[in-house]
């Protein structure tokens, strides 16, 4: 048994426990042998054996057990992939490298995702396996000047490179090829075809204008077949490229030194030049459609105004002065930045000084102006309206929130959905399989011409090419079919099918606030038939508001109340002041919204000596007026408190769709408080919506049954569906029980307290991210507090899985038709060039007009439906 030995960072381990934790994980895996953790140095060594078990399984294994094994995750731009056996051949030879965790190849984006353990392997490791296997990454961090350059531009710049490579030589190959058509089939369209020219014969002629050609342009191909069946063992598009253009070629020079039969050089070069043209309008294609990631990185401002904060005197407060421009890079945390009225804000930051409206449209897709003040967040790449800000800067570089979309968009397009998982076995069996079917042909028309040209003409289609074995003899004819049929096969439009769509896809998202975790995620989002709403600051707006107070309980009044005889009825100022004080200590929404109810009725609040909270019924305090409890009747309950005088008050408060809660002094029931929390205005329209779609919408909540009952009622979503007074660490239970019946359920919820209900669902959504775009469990992530962008998520879901489905139709029924055509002898080599080349731009051009999908037409489409 051949094993390997690695060392792994092991961040989160805190005691022994953590590392025997750790170590049951990982010796559970088949495969894996010894197994050191040490809490100490936070590291682990593991030796395992990679035929059984591999890296990705063994971080895993440490990640479920709770804890986060080190990693780095880069992306590599890489310039010569053709198709999506290049992507193949690139993950074998970077997954090969010790310590690569996992790595994703993408034709379409012409880049590689590497996540690998830095205690292992590094980036220049990554590079050279690149290199190993034939092909070109992109190295970042090499050269003088690149620390000029963002990793971005140096991207760009190669992409752009190669276009114009690409251009140069379509028009030199289109500069000899034409006038190489023209001397050899100039008679076909009446043009006069002298057997020499210049004292030079025809056929020579032909042969110095094709020669160039095959050279230059066929360069790369040749290289490229070498690398793939030499050095990678595989063979992709460029073999059948080099070997139908090499089969009209060589074949023309043998007519040329006396063998019988006609010349095809103009067919050779036509061959290299029409792919040549075709590798141009793709990459013209690719960067068309990669060009939304582009657009957010230009979105970030180049230069920052960093100003110096000074204590003002009197009554001044703070100055800023000595203002200076300089380049974003050089901007760190608690920087102030001055912003002016139509300036981009250059970072992350908060608001210090200053009132205006920002646009965050290019950030969340919201098109209304968010006004802003002091203490409020503001994101790097927003614009500010009209006021002039003073702003902190919080978060720099890649932490900002662009640059993590942008990194969430990258890593959604390097995964892809489960159907390109067909697409690519098809490709890996593709290339030998028409190179097999070519030989098959080639051999018939060579054995059994007459009769094949019977069959074949008397079928309702155009002539054999050339009149057939009968005119230009069987072999050449062979030959031909032979070439025609290498030719015309195009798997590159089978591997861009998928990854170009899905490009497209979570890009279009990401400009409307919604982040796929990975294209596996955009596919798995249409087929959700139920969504499960949270429903504190998903359906409502998780902003409580103490609305209520009442007196239930008689009461001696005071301070001494433990020590009074004769009761007296307890006042509201008295009941809210009982309930603030404990609440003080609370971060919790209810609790806050009762401290600030009670601080703008004028009542002093002081934090409570001690403090104990109840996950999902609330809290219990000593205060300086005595031991207090708030809460639901079940919490009194525990602590000998009677709650049933409260309930007829409760019920009540809680038809009116309100939290309601008791509290109680030393034992005794004071009343009850009442907080509500307002219902988003969407959220009726997001149901709504859902419902019409076919989808089962369910309500999941901590709150008792009566508010439950009384928002899903104003929401639209069925009694039936309503789930209430579940506990946090109940919510995946639930959501497993709506899953149990075959369903897949989407759960909707704040991405923090809802994180192990995220993870159990079919897709967990984040809602309301805000600026906090890495949310671990959750699949998708709303930059917006809209419920309707659950409705926009499906939306880009089923237009995206709808252009794969045109993609792979067109690839396939490409395929379907020409491959006979061509082994029938009824395409010329140089047209079925033609229609390989074409075939990956149409598919590609397919996918880039898929840009102008709009989620939100989509829904007013389906508004007026419903009308």
């Amino acid at each position: 048994m051949t094993t390997h030995r690695i060392r792994v960072g092991i961040r989160g381990m805190s005691c022994t426990n953590c590392s025997s934790t750790v170590t049951d994980a990982l010796t559970d895996l088949d495969g894996v042998g010894e197994v050191n953790v040490n809490y100490a140095t936070d590291e682990g060594t593991v030796e395992y054996d990679p035929e059984q078990v591999s890296l990705a399984a063994v971080y895993e294994a440490i990640e479920d057990a709770g804890y986060d094994p080190v990693s780095e995750t880069v992306t590599v731009a890489i310039t010569d992939m053709t198709c999506a056996n290049c992507s193949a051949t690139v993950e074998e030879a970077v997954g090969g490298l010790p310590g690569v965790v996992h790595v994703d190849a993408n034709y379409a984006t012409d880049e590689a995702r590497v996540r690998y353990n830095p205690e292992a392997t590094d980036l220049d490791a990554v590079y050279d396996a690149i290199e190993g296997a034939g092909y070109s990454p992109v190295r970042e961090g090499s050269g003088e000047d690149d620390s000029d350059d963002s990793a971005a531009d140096r991207r760009e710049a190669a992409r752009r490179g190669e276009e114009r490579r690409q251009l140069r030589l379509v028009l030199f190959g289109a500069a000899l090829s034409v006038p190489l058509s023209l001397l050899l089939m100039g008679g076909l369209v009446g043009l006069p075809t002298p057997d020499s020219l210049f004292g030079v014969p025809k056929g020579w002629l032909a042969l110095a204008l094709a020669t160039p050609v095959q050279v230059l342009l066929g360069r790369e191909f040749y290289e490229n077949s070498y690398k793939a069946l030499v050095k990678n063992r595989t063979a992709n598009m460029d073999v059948l490229i080099a070997l139908g253009s090499t089969t009209a070629f060589v074949y023309s020079v043998a007519v040329l030194l006396g063998f019988p039969g006609g010349l095809y050089f103009e067919s050779a070069a036509l061959i290299l030049t029409f792919i040549t043209l075709g590798n141009y309008l793709e990459a013209r294609s690719k960067g068309r459609a990669g060009a939304a990631i582009r657009e957010l990185l230009e979105l970030e401002a180049d230069t920052a105004t960093v100003v110096d904060e000074v204590d003002g005197s009197g009554d001044e407060g703070t100055e800023f002065r000595d203002e200076r421009e300089v380049d974003l890079r050089e901007v760190e945390v608690g920087d102030v930045l001055k912003v002016r009225p139509g300036e981009t804000v250059p970072t992350d930051a908060v608001v210090v000084e200053g009132e205006s409206a920002v646009d965050e449209s290019m950030v969340t897709g919201e098109s209304v102006p968010v006004e802003k003040e002091p203490g409020d967040e503001v994101v790097g790449g927003t614009v500010n309206e009209n006021g002039l800000l003073y702003v902190r800067a919080t978060k720099v570089g890649e932490e900002t929130a662009l640059q993590r979309i942008v990194e969430t968009v990258r890593e959604a397009q390097s995964r892809q959905p489960d159907i390109q998982r067909l697409a690519d076995r098809i490709s890996a069996y593709f290339v030998p399989a028409v190179v097999a079917n070519a030989l098959f042909w080639g051999a018939l028309w060579v054995l059994f011409p007459e009769t094949l040209a019977g069959v074949v003409t008397g079928l309702p289609v155009w002539g054999l090419v050339g009149g057939g074995p009968a005119a230009v003899g069987a072999f050449e004819f062979a030959v031909v079919v032979f070439a025609s049929a290498v030719l015309i096969a195009c798997p590159c439009a089978l591997g861009l099918a998928t990854p170009a769509a899905t490009m497209v896809g979570t890009a279009i998202g990401a400009n409307h606030g919604v982040l796929f975790e990975g294209g596996d995620v955009l596919e798995r989002v249409r087929d959700v038939d139920a969504v499960v709403f949270d429903k504190t600051g998903t359906l409502t707006k998780g902003e409580m508001t103490l609305t209520d107070v009442r007196v239930v309980s008689p009461m001696a009044d005071g301070a001494e109340l433990e020590s009074a005889e004769s009761p007296e009825d307890v006042t509201e100022e008295l009941l809210l002041s009982v309930a603030a004080t404990a609440e003080a200590g609370s971060e919790h929404p209810i609790a806050e919204a009762v401290v600030a109810g009670a601080r703008e009725r004028g009542i002093d609040v002081t934090d409570p000596a001690a403090l104990q909270s109840v996950s999902g019924k609330g809290v219990r305090a000593r205060t300086d007026r005595g031991d207090v409890v708030v809460g639901k009747p079940e919490l009194l309950a525990e602590y000998d408190v009677d709650p049933s005088p409260a309930e007829d008050v409760m019920a009540d408060l809680e038809r009116e769709g309100k939290t309601a809660m008791c509290v109680a002094l030393d034992d005794r029931l004071l009343g009850v408080l009442a907080v509500a929390d307002e219902v988003k205005p969407t959220a009726k329209e997001a149901v709504s919506a859902l419902r019409d779609r076919g989808v089962a919408v369910h309500l999941l909540t901590g709150d008792n049954e009566r508010t439950a009952r009384a928002v899903a009622e104003g929401v639209g979503i069925d009694p039936e569906h309503v789930r209430a007074g579940v506990l946090p660490e109940e919510k995946s239970d639930a959501v497993e029980a709506i899953q149990q019946d075959g369903r897949r359920a989407m759960m909707v919820g704040d991405g923090v307290n809802d994180a192990p209900a995220l993870a159990a669902a079919f897709v967990g959504v984040a809602i309301g991210s805000g600026t906090d775009v890495a949310i671990e469990a959750a699949d998708v992530t709303l930059l917006r507090d809209d419920p309707l962008d659950v409705v926009r998520a499906m939306n880009v879901s089923q237009g995206t899985l709808a252009k794969i489905r045109q993609n792979l139709f067109w690839a396939l029924g490409y395929n379907a038709a020409m491959i006979p055509l061509a082994s029938l002898g009824l395409l010329q080599p140089a047209f079925a060039a033609a229609a390989m080349a074409f075939s990956s731009v149409s598919v590609l051009t397919n996918s880039v007009l898929f840009r102008r999908y709009d989620p939100e037409e989509r829904y007013r489409l389906l508004g007026r439906l419903r009308r």
